[in-house]
């Protein structure tokens, strides 16, 4: 199936590891040119060669923090030297907390805020003049299911991801008369470093048992009984990135193994 994704500029945070990487090397073997943007300039460069061996497309990268208005900025403007602008913008930039709301202070609230929500809206607000040059684009807000079924021990996660999943609504709205397509997608358990990180934590004191604490949790969760691969998720990112979904507008995609409890 040609996803019409040749020549295509994509714009991806969190862009050195795990999802984001996955959707990378997707994008790219559609044709794409990527822009990786990351924390840790060894792992992103890392990520970059990795991109750059797996399909014959040009891959950039730039370490920055997208959870500051600075690194939202030095991301802009080196993707418009680069290539000129973008076609594609993926907010994938993120992280699990572990916190209660009685003992989580106001600093950590914001910087939550700052890296889910702000990000966002300040790369969306920074290339969105490009992609309405160029004709339109995508964007696509990588949420989780905790914005609708949250999970006791990151209520600052859960908050941030639902704000997230409402920016992308409103953006939708507001965007689609460029010619922009905004969506959110609302992952399950996917088996990322982020995630094994978290399974650390949360077993320290019990052992550290991690592999058998996220086998419990998906079999006790999602009807699939077990995590997603990050290249499964992205098969589905690279879909909506792409003209055959034209017509997604505004919607927010569970990928959740059948996890979500609701209708």
């Amino acid at each position: 199936m040609d996803m019409g994704l040749g020549g295509k500029v994509a714009v991806i945070t969190g862009g050195s590891i795990g999802i984001g990487l996955a959707v990378a090397k997707g994008l790219a073997a559609e044709g794409a040119h990527i822009f990786l943007v990351a924390r840790d300039a060894a792992r992103l460069e890392a990520a970059r060669a990795d991109v750059a061996a797996s399909a014959k497309v040009r891959v950039a990268a730039l370490a920055c923090d997208v959870a500051t208005a600075e690194g939202c900025a030095a991301a802009v403007a080196a993707v418009e030297k680069e290539f000129g602008g973008a076609d594609i913008l993926l907010n994938n930039a993120g992280t699990g907390s572990n916190e209660t709301i009685m003992e989580a202070p106001d600093s950590k609230w914001q910087y939550y805020w700052d890296l889910h929500v702000m990000a966002a809206t300040r790369l969306a607000r920074g290339l969105v003049p490009s992609m309405k040059a160029r004709g339109g684009g995508v964007i696509l807000n990588n949420a989780s299911i905790c914005a609708a079924q949250p999970l006791w021990y990151e209520p600052i996660y859960n908050v941030t991801k639902a704000a997230l999943v409402m920016l992308s609504k409103t953006m939708a709205t507001e965007f689609i008369k460029d010619n922009i397509r905004v969506n959110a997608i609302n992952p399950g358990f996917v088996l990322t470093p982020d995630w094994i990180k978290t399974a650390k934590q949360l077993t320290a004191d019990s052992g550290g048992d991690w592999k058998g604490y996220i086998d419990n949790l998906a079999k006790e969760n999602a009807p699939i009984a077990r995590f997603a691969s990050p290249e499964e998720i992205a098969d589905f990112f690279v879909f909506l990135c792409s003209a055959r979904a034209s017509y997604s507008v505004g919607s927010t995609y569970f990928v959740d193994g059948g996890m979500l409890k609701t209708v």
